[in-house]
């Protein structure tokens, strides 16, 4: 028998033509033309038109508003404050810094007690306090070791609760002289 012999052919492919570079036109300039008084006094009033339908849209597309930053650092404020006074803190004192330049925080709080395990319980009792009332945590805390100066950071007010020598040691009033004081009658 004969042995039919078969040829391979390979696919030809076709080869792509080079691309010829596009010509650059040159680009149009773009003349202003003037516009005439009746032209300017619509468009004027095209913009006038546009900006209080825009108030009329937001106006109407108003939400309520939560609380304020302000009124929420208030009512921190205030809920630290009962918390201290809720374990008998004494000397209390409000440091208003929200107007001074490079400050720390808005407010400190400061408080002073008879002994660490008081430092202890007034500290307890703030953190507990300003939860219950605002749901707030500290973002730090710190001190609880050896309870002669208690730190409670809450970013924009830090509540500070010393042993009575401590704090006179430490001095936070004179160290923050600029801010305004307000204290708290024991």
């Amino acid at each position: 028998m004969a042995k039919a012999i078969v040829k391979k052919t390979t696919p030809t492919t076709k080869k792509a033509a080079p691309k010829k570079a596009a010509k650059k036109t040159p680009a149009k300039k773009v003349v202003k033309v003037p516009l005439t008084e009746k032209e300017e006094a619509q468009k004027e009033a095209n913009r006038i038109a546009n900006t209080e339908n825009k108030k009329k849209v937001t106006s109407k597309a108003k939400r309520p508003k939560k609380n304020s930053t302000a009124e929420q650092t208030t009512s921190l404020l205030d809920a630290i404050v009962e918390g201290m006074q809720d374990k008998k803190a004494k000397n209390i004192t409000i440091i208003n810094l929200s107007k001074l330049e490079h400050r720390v925080a808005d407010y400190f709080v400061i408080c002073d007690a008879d002994s660490n395990t008081h430092v202890n319980a007034i500290a307890d009792s703030l953190e507990e306090s300003a939860i219950k009332k605002t749901s707030e945590k500290p973002y730090h805390s710190e001190g609880y070791q050896n309870a002669e100066w208690i730190l409670l950071d809450y970013v924009n007010i830090v509540a500070h609760v010393f042993l009575r020598d401590t704090r006179a040691f430490y001095n936070i009033e004179g160290l923050w002289a600029d801010g305004e004081f307000k204290h708290i009658a024991d």
